[in-house]
């Protein structure tokens, strides 16, 4: 009778504390957002505004890491390796998220779309077709294609790296206009990018607005089209290079949340609900707006998984038909 009763008592106690367990409320310890580029960039920026409304919101720490390297998967690999618990995120790009998947897919040692999660996508950057001031004397598209035109293979550009989306964007420009460019990869990103244009390693570039504007200010960096839906009232001069002559070519840049797998759902809820409550605040719209950045978080979790399914979609058909070299 005595071990019966202990036995009892050992099982209510284990009941009662996997009730408390489960009851727990999300987040009860800081939250850690894996971020795959070096900080000052867009998706380090990104993460940082979002990251301070939600620990506003929720009352606990959200903690960027920065974990640059392997085209995103160093970073994407992290997240989705950890407890599904939400206490550890990721907010990667259309390059790290859409495209790092399809090309380098044998490089992961994850399924990538058995393993992640959309949470929500976050913000919409515009980007510019931008130049060097130093030593180039281009402010037009136009100019730049003649340019070009008359030194072949002498024109650099930069990039975020092999098979970033800039560097499509670039591979889909210069084969539209008819040129020969010269591709200078650099994986720290966008703060890697403009320095190899403000130090002239390179001449052009495909950038987005945010990581881009202070150069621009300085007289350092020209834009000469912008990819966007429409122009930017802060740059009514600066055309659209669909208006210049490219339509279809370049990328809308988009920030996403993602979580690892089998996160449960009431988790993704609640992360869900804060972001869209985050998107709202006056002062993050102000500081994204300064950056020319559109908030455009999804409306639904399920929008969201369907958002970026598409876009996979999207990136294997751009990726099998616009092919460029993986070894450079």
């Amino acid at each position: 009778m005595k071990r019966l009763t202990l036995a009892l008592l050992s099982a209510l106690s284990l009941a009662v504390g996997g009730a408390a367990v489960a009851q727990d409320k999300y987040p009860s310890k800081p939250v850690k957002i894996v971020v795959p580029y070096a900080p000052g960039g867009a998706t380090d920026i990104t993460s940082r505004l979002f990251g301070e409304q939600l620990k506003n919101i929720l009352g606990q720490q959200f903690v960027v890491e920065n974990k640059a390297g392997a085209f995103g998967i160093l970073g994407i690999e992290e997240m989705a390796r950890a407890r599904p618990d939400g206490y550890t995120l990721f907010v990667g790009n259309v390059s790290t998220n859409a495209i790092t998947p399809i090309l380098f897919q044998k490089k992961f040692s994850i399924n990538f779309e058995r393993d992640v999660v959309s949470v929500t996508r976050l913000a919409i950057y515009p980007s510019f077709l931008i130049t060097t001031t130093s030593g180039m004397d281009v402010k037009t598209v136009k100019d730049l294609v003649d340019h070009a035109k008359k030194n072949p293979g002498k024109v650099r550009y930069s990039s975020a790296g092999v098979g970033s989306f800039p560097h499509y964007d670039m591979e889909v420009f210069t084969r539209r206009a008819g040129v020969d460019m010269n591709h200078i990869p650099n994986k720290t990103g966008a703060a890697g990018m403009i320095n190899d244009l403000v130090v002239g390693d390179a001449q052009v570039a495909v950038l987005n607005s945010a990581s881009s504007a202070a150069m621009i200010r300085a007289g350092k960096l020209r834009p000469i089209a912008v990819i966007a839906e429409q122009r930017l009232k802060e740059y009514p001069d600066v055309p659209t290079l669909a208006e210049a002559g490219y339509p279809g070519v370049g990328t809308l840049h988009w920030q996403s949340m993602f979580a690892p797998a089998n996160t449960p759902k009431p988790v993704l809820d609640t992360i869900f609900n804060a972001i869209q409550q985050a998107a709202k605040v006056p002062a993050l719209q102000e500081a994204f707006a300064k950056q020319l950045v559109s908030v455009r978080p999804s409306d639904t979790l399920a929008e969201a998984v369907t958002w970026h399914k598409n876009e996979l979609a999207t990136w294997r058909k751009i990726t099998s038909e616009v092919k460029i070299d993986l070894t450079e």
